[in-house]
């Protein structure tokens, strides 16, 4: 250790040295100064840094770093301005001084193979004593989330390479891979709120209309998150009981969170906020991670490798005329950086964190390859490699187990998976929310698209004139439908159409709202309280439900009968939910033999919308248009979005088959309870109206 220190010394002396020969603002003129203020730099990184690091924390998490830097530079310029003779003509220069030491610090821990992390923890143990419990207590847990994985993809992974660490694991029998099927809306929103929360009753997309409110509830924004974990949270979640959560949509009610949506102190305001025991402070994990200046510089220069990555592999498709692709300009580039290096990297810190701090269980969510999946592909191979990158952060966390003062079990598995295919927009000519407008009767002036190459123009035009034959009706189900709005339009009827102001929330056409959550959308009739009925659409807009379920890109739609209940139409059939009643062909079919369950079960959802649009998969293809313009989506049912996939250990109680996100958390919950963590009990806890606990109080009479 003591010679690692010297020599790291001698080299941080040399570096000024050949920084006073190359920076012109920069002088140093006797020998014994760059040795002093090398010395006396390395005491800032180490000590001084760190604590001025807590103090200015928010300028480092809104900057991701960068903020730091201008923090350090400043130290330098004391440090030089304290030592006698030493000249700096600006505070860039000793910014470029203080960047280019931490370069250097960082290129000599990789030549000495030197592990941060494990010395990281040996000095944590040793502050916080023997490091070990000093009573028996159950292994922790880590739960590990790689957001939009499917099954498929992950065996596919395992086989082929793309994730060495668990395959490591099936190959010697520690682990087993499964699948879990997820509900109807296979998204995040949905997912994450039952597997943290216990409960996702409601949430019928990742974004939705609610007409009691006037609004659209989305669960990325992040005061729409906290009210959808106030109404699901009853104090019992997956986190209850000194638990900790990084980088999720929801807390799971645990007590240390950090990057989570519904809890964003920055941004969401307190009244909102879920009130928890403790709380860690805003970017916990960042000032773990940035504590070090090396791991800033670092996060800087892999996502400046990471932006190359990107921009390299969209050029690549364009060149090879890939199909399916959609465009990657703008800002992507730097966003996508965000998410597969910059919260990666934080997430992982705030874990080794936690680890050490013998957190009884943990949940996290990797969002990487989610974001490269939507842009490029599910198995392209960039996609790939951030798949890679993030199996080798799992393989750190694994090998980090054994530093940590408890036993640990490693879980991981996805929200959801996603289904390929052409956009909905790209190959029909038009989005889904202007289909839906121009059925209902809302001018549609023809769009400028800027496409990628001559042939995705023609396709297009071709598409558009596809989609308006299509418009016409062939199919037995939408003439059935047009002679019964034919005969509705000579009814008066109960509701007479009144239109009112838009409001906040765009209409595709006067009194509509089409809300889109990737395969899936949600149309709404603002003007019309309540559920309307598939006879009053019929009254109204006569040629919305004949031109969706013809249209190639729909697969099937879900309407309230007032004579028959829920009922799923497609081109060629319809199904009666409530009877179970198929008349031509089951429009299900292709989506699987639990599909009529989930779907009756959003229909019972009080903010279900009117019309809810499910694309069309092809099992020959294997393919679905997203109604979101990406080439990777998930959010509906058909094809791999809809299975997840679940790695546990060998010895812990097979699952059996797992329906429905509610499911899954009871299984990972029955698990900790065989482990022996104590079950949480939710005492003084809000009880939200979309709760588990409130659930079964309405179930049992209760309520």
């Amino acid at each position: 250790m003591i010679a690692r220190v010297l020599l790291t010394w001698a080299i941080a002396t040399g570096a000024l040295i050949a920084l006073d020969a190359w920076l012109t603002g920069f002088t140093m003129r006797s020998w014994w100064q760059p040795p002093v203020a090398a010395l006396l730099l390395g005491l800032l990184a180490a000590g001084v840094w760190p604590l001025v690091l807590r103090i200015a924390l928010p300028l480092t998490f809104f900057t991701l770093g960068l903020g730091g830097f201008l923090l350090l530079g400043a130290g330098v310029l004391a440090v030089f301005l304290a030592i006698p003779g030493v000249e700096v003509h600006s505070f860039a220069t000793s910014v470029v001084v203080a960047v280019s030491m931490a370069a250097v610090s960082g290129l000599v821990n990789s030549a000495l193979a030197v592990n941060e992390d494990e010395v990281f923890f040996r000095r944590a143990r040793r502050r916080a004593g023997n490091g070990s419990y000093p009573e028996p207590c159950p292994p922790g847990v880590l739960f590990l989330q790689i957001d939009g994985l499917s099954y498929e993809t992950a065996r596919r992974a395992v086989r082929d390479g793309s994730m060495p660490t668990l395959a490591a694991w099936l190959r010697s029998g520690s682990h087993l891979l499964t699948s879990w099927h997820t509900d109807w809306s296979s998204q995040t929103g949905a997912s994450v709120s039952a597997i943290l929360q216990g409960s996702n009753h409601d949430i019928p997309g990742f974004r939705w209309y609610e007409k009691d409110r006037a609004r659209i509830t989305q669960v990325s924004h992040p005061t729409d998150a906290a009210e959808v974990e106030r109404r699901h949270s009853d104090g019992r979640g997956l986190l209850a009981g000194g638990g900790a959560g990084r980088g999720n949509l929801f807390t799971g009610d645990a007590r240390h969170v950090s990057l989570t949506m519904s809890s964003l102190s920055y941004v969401v305001p307190a009244r909102a906020r879920r009130i928890r025991r403790s709380g860690d402070r805003v970017g916990a994990g960042y000032y773990a991670y940035f504590a070090n200046p090396v791991n800033a510089l670092r996060t800087i220069g892999v996502s400046i490798v990471d932006i190359y990555r990107e921009l390299s592999a969209a050029a690549k498709q364009r060149r090879a005329d890939v199909r399916p692709r959609v465009s990657r300009g703008g800002i992507y580039p730097l966003a996508r950086s965000g998410t597969t290096v910059i919260v990666r990297d934080v997430v992982v810190s705030a874990l080794l964190e936690d680890m050490l701090d013998g957190r009884p269980v943990v949940y996290a969510d990797f969002l990487g390859y989610d974001e490269v999946a939507h842009h490029s592909g599910l198995e392209r191979f960039d996609t790939l490699e951030v798949l890679r990158s993030i199996d080798q952060q799992i393989g750190r966390l694994y090998r980090a187990t054994a530093l940590a003062p408890r036993e640990y079990h490693l879980v991981c598995l996805s929200d959801h998976g996603q289904t390929q295919g052409w956009a909905f927009a790209d190959r029909f000519g038009e989005s889904i929310e202007e289909l839906v407008g121009r059925l209902c009767g809302a001018d549609v002036a023809p769009r400028k698209r800027h496409l990628t190459g001559p042939k995705d123009s023609r396709r297009t035009a071709e598409g558009w004139q596809l989609t308006a034959a299509l418009g016409e009706g062939a199919g037995p189900v939408a003439r059935r439908l047009r002679q019964r709005a034919e005969r509705a339009g000579a009814v008066r009827h109960e509701h007479e159409l009144t239109p009112g102001t838009a409001g906040d929330v765009p209409r595709v056409a006067p009194g509509v709202v089409c809300v889109v959550s990737g395969h899936s959308a949600l149309v709404s009739f603002a003007d019309i309280p309540g559920r309307v009925s598939l006879e009053e659409i019929e009254r109204h807009w006569p040629d919305l439900l004949p031109g969706l379920v013809d249209h190639a890109g729909v697969g099937f739609l879900l309407v309230h009968s007032e004579e028959f209940g829920p009922v799923v139409l497609g081109r060629d059939g319809l199904h009666r939910l409530a009877s179970g009643v198929v008349i031509g062909e089951d429009p299900l079919l292709p989506y699987g033999e639990h599909a009529a369950a989930l779907v009756a079960r959003v229909s019972d959802f009080r903010h279900c919308a009117d019309v809810v649009i499910n694309s069309r998969y092809d099992p020959d293809t294997d393919e679905a248009s997203s109604f979101e313009p990406h080439v990777g989506s998930h959010g509906g049912l058909g094809g791999p979005q809809q299975l997840g996939f679940l790695t546990y250990p060998r010895t812990w109680a097979a699952p059996g088959e797992i329906v429905g996100a509610e499911h899954l958390h009871r299984v990972l919950r029955g698990w900790l309870t065989d482990l022996g963590h104590p079950e949480p009990t939710g005492e003084g806890a809000a009880i939200g109206e979309d709760s588990r606990t409130a659930l079964e109080r309405v179930g049992s009479g209760l309520g």
